[in-house]
C-alpha cells in the first residue's frame, strides 16, 4: 500500500511516499480502510522534533493521526467509523484499537468526519470541560482555526455570547461559525465589556486577559502552564471516545458543522505542512488516500 513516513526530523522533505506492505491488526485492533486523514499542527511539531522528548518515534514514522474509514476485517466490516491514533493514518490502510473507534451516523459524510478527532475533542474539552461554558457566559475565544470554528459553534449551542478574536482573512469564518461579535487583535483593547471565559487558541502568549471579569476563567491549549497567569488553567487533549460520540451526535443533527478548506491526495501532505508553516493553509485540509 501507499504511506506517506517520515524518514527523519526536520523540514517537510522528510516526508515521503513510501510501498509498504499493509499493517496486520494485533490483538484488540482493527483494520482499516483509510477514506481521509487530516494536517494538524502538532503533526508539524512532530515532524520538526519539538514533542520528541515527550513523544518519541520510531522512524520511519507513518504519518496521520486522525482517521476516517471503514473497518476491512472482522465481525464489523463495512462499518463507517473514526479515531485519533498514534500514526499511521496517512495510508490507504491503517490499523486502529477496536476500542477506541467511534461509528459515523448515517448523513454524516465519512471523509468530512474525519476533521473531527483532534480538533473537535480540543473545542469540546475547552468549552466544557475546562472553561465549563453555560447558557448566559461571555465567551471569548481568540483563534479561528478548525478548533477555533468547533469552539464558537459548541459555546453558541451552550447558549453562551461569543466573541471572536480573528485574523483579517477569517472574520468571514468567525461570523459563519456563529459568534455573536468578531474583532481583530487590533481592536480588542476597544472591546471593555468584560468576559466570563477566555478560551485562547493561538501560539502566541496569553493576550487579553484584562478583559476577564475577576473569577473568570482563562483556558488555553497552546501556552505552557508555566507563561499563563495565575488560574490559567493548560490542558492537552485527552482521547475520549464519548466526547467524540458526542459531536458526532451535533454533527449528525445539524448543530455542528464541518468547514473542509480542502481535500487534497496523499502525495500533497509535504506541501501542506510548508504551506502551513509559511501560513498560507486557509483551513482544515483533508487528505484521501485514492489513486
Amino acid at each position: 500500500m501507499r504511506a506517506m513516513r517520515m524518514h527523519g526530523y526536520g523540514e517537510p522533505a522528510v516526508i515521503h511516499l513510501d510501498r509498504i506492505p499493509r499493517p496486520v491488526p494485533g490483538a484488540g485492533e482493527v483494520l482499516l480502510r483509510v477514506a481521509a486523514t487530516t494536517f494538524n499542527p502538532s503533526e508539524a511539531g512532530l515532524r520538526q522534533g519539538l514533542l520528541r522528548s515527550i513523544v518519541p518515534l520510531d522512524l520511519p514514522y507513518t504519518m496521520g493521526l486522525d482517521v476516517a474509514g471503514t473497518i476491512a476485517d472482522g465481525d464489523r466490516t463495512g462499518d463507517r467509523v473514526i479515531a485519533r491514533l498514534d500514526g499511521g493514518a496517512a495510508a490507504e490502510y491503517a490499523v486502529a484499537p477496536e476500542n477506541m473507534l467511534v461509528r459515523v451516523p448515517e448523513g454524516v459524510p465519512l471523509e468530512d468526519a474525519a476533521a473531527l478527532p483532534i480538533a473537535g475533542l480540543t473545542a469540546w474539552q475547552a468549552v466544557f470541560e475546562h472553561a465549563k461554558v453555560t447558557a448566559g457566559d461571555r465567551v471569548l475565544i481568540n483563534g479561528v482555526g478548525a478548533i477555533g470554528r468547533f469552539a464558537i459553534q459548541l459555546a453558541r449551542h451552550a447558549g453562551a455570547h461569543v466573541i471572536a478574536v480573528a485574523t483579517p482573512r477569517s472574520l468571514a469564518a468567525a461570523r459563519d461559525a456563529g459568534a455573536g461579535e468578531v474583532l481583530t487583535a487590533g481592536t480588542i483593547a476597544e472591546h471593555l465589556e468584560p468576559v466570563d471565559a477566555l478560551i485562547h487558541l493561538v501560539p502566541a502568549g496569553p493576550e487579553h486577559t484584562a478583559l476577564l471579569r475577576p473569577g473568570g476563567i482563562l483556558v488555553s491549549a497552546t501556552t505552557p502552564a508555566d507563561r499563563l497567569p495565575p488560574g490559567g488553567v493548560h490542558f492537552i487533549v485527552r482521547n475520549d471516545i464519548a466526547d467524540l460520540a458526542a459531536m458526532l451526535d451535533l454533527v449528525a443533527a445539524g448543530t455542528i458543522r464541518i468547514d473542509i478548506a480542502a481535500r487534497r491526495p496523499l502525495a500533497d501532505l509535504p506541501v501542506v505542512h510548508a504551506e502551513a508553516e509559511a501560513g498560507r493553509l486557509p483551513g482544515k485540509t483533508l487528505f484521501l488516500p485514492t489513486e
